[in-house]
């Protein structure tokens, strides 16, 4: 890993790049993070960064995000994370916030721009699978570990079912893998200390246990909002898409949104890049305007900051143990056969249902292997493509 810090700017400009052109979900951005962060800055190497993965699969929120803001921290420190973290959020969640005052009535779920760049999205996460099990899964005790998970994911698809197969995973590595050659681990260059760690930790659940209390009191719109996103953002497992039941159950039986306004905004975030999260500011704006809507999605990623401000020094000190690199090396493992059964079931499932869509992915993943064109080049293509299937069905 450079050992060489960012600028502010620096980090800004990168992570806004992603998140005008991060389309796909949360397993797809952590194929652009790689191709970005890893291949072609070379901000931290592969095994940090599936470290970093592998860290966020534990917390709860959306991983993608989490990986977003821990990156920006090791490079910038505290305000490089907030600084990735604007850059990847806010092209999205100003998209959403404008949505919901002029087109909540707009219908984008059957654009065809949109099918091409789902598409892309099989494509890029593909790319990154195929990358990731090269370093990660390379032997055969590894690529076994990757394949298992992926078949247990896949017949149970449970967000809880992941953690406990990530577990399982780490711990036949520590007890077989512990005799194989491990490669020295460099250090992250983390600047947030143990103590502030702490203190992270101490208010993330203070505010989990105290905001539900003090809304029973202080009888206050914006703070039952507050609330209501920062327990959602605390709580949900398993990527953004789980995210969805629980703010229904919490904004619309509430009488803060109808049926038809929640689900006009979910299509509405299936067309714009960056993390699903930021349906929390269209959500927000509906019911209170754009401050309604800055305040949900704060309190919607509030929790992946303190979490994540929490972790990382401690994780630092336990990932370069030679013990528990053993552990790591299963757990990688893992995560690789995580995101092969993500490439299938929700990104393939989604994607590709006729031959014309199975002809744009393959071509899509040429451009990105074989021709090793950037990302955001093999999006626009695909959202060409899309737009021209209905012509030839």
């Amino acid at each position: 890993m450079e050992k060489e810090k960012s600028s502010l700017f620096e980090i800004l400009k990168v992570s806004t790049k992603l998140g005008l052109t991060s389309f796909g979900g949360p397993i797809a951005h952590l194929g652009y993070f790689r191709d970005e962060y890893v291949k072609r800055r070379k901000w931290l190497d592969e095994k940090s960064y599936a470290d970093l993965i592998a860290l966020c699969q534990f917390l709860p929120g959306p991983a993608s995000s989490q990986v977003g803001i821990s990156i920006g921290m090791l490079r910038g420190g505290l305000l490089g994370g907030i600084a990735s973290w604007c850059g990847f959020t806010l092209p999205s969640a100003l998209a959403l916030m404008i949505f919901a005052y002029v087109l909540q009535n707009y219908d984008v779920g059957n654009a065809g721009w949109l099918h091409g760049l789902i598409i892309a999205a099989v494509a890029v996460v593909a790319q990154a699978v195929w990358g990731m099990a090269r370093s990660l899964a390379p032997d055969r005790t590894r690529g076994t570990i990757a394949i298992l998970t992926a078949i247990m994911t896949l017949l149970w698809s449970s967000a809880y079912g992941q953690l406990i197969l990530i577990t399982v995973a780490g711990l036949f590595g520590r007890f077989f893998l512990a005799k194989s050659e491990i490669p020295e681990t460099p250090r992250l260059p983390i600047s947030i200390s143990q103590r502030a760690a702490v203190f992270a930790w101490v208010l993330f659940f203070g505010l989990l246990i105290g905001l539900p209390l003090v809304r029973h009191v202080v009888h206050s719109h914006f703070l039952a909002v507050f609330d209501s996103f920062f327990r959602v953002g605390s709580l949900v497992f398993g990527g953004g898409h789980v995210v969805l039941p629980m703010l229904q159950s919490e904004i619309v039986p509430a009488g803060w949104l109808t049926d038809s306004q929640f689900l006009a905004g979910y299509g509405a975030t299936q067309a714009v890049p960056g993390p699903l999260f930021t349906f929390s500011s269209y959500l927000g704006t509906v019911m209170n305007g754009w401050q309604g809507g800055f305040i949900a999605l704060i309190a919607m990623f509030l929790p992946s900051f303190l979490l994540v401000i929490g972790s990382l020094p401690f994780w630092d000190a336990i990932r370069r143990r030679p013990n528990f690199q053993s552990t790591l090396k299963g757990i990688n493992a893992a995560v690789v056969g995580i995101l092969l059964a993500a490439l299938f079931n929700p990104v393939w499932t989604s994607a590709v249902h006729t031959p014309l869509d199975f002809c744009l992915a393959i071509a899509a993943f040429g451009l990105l292997m074989l021709w090793k064109l950037p990302p955001w080049v093999v999006v626009l293509f695909s959202a060409f493509g899309g737009a021209l299937i209905p012509l030839f069905s």
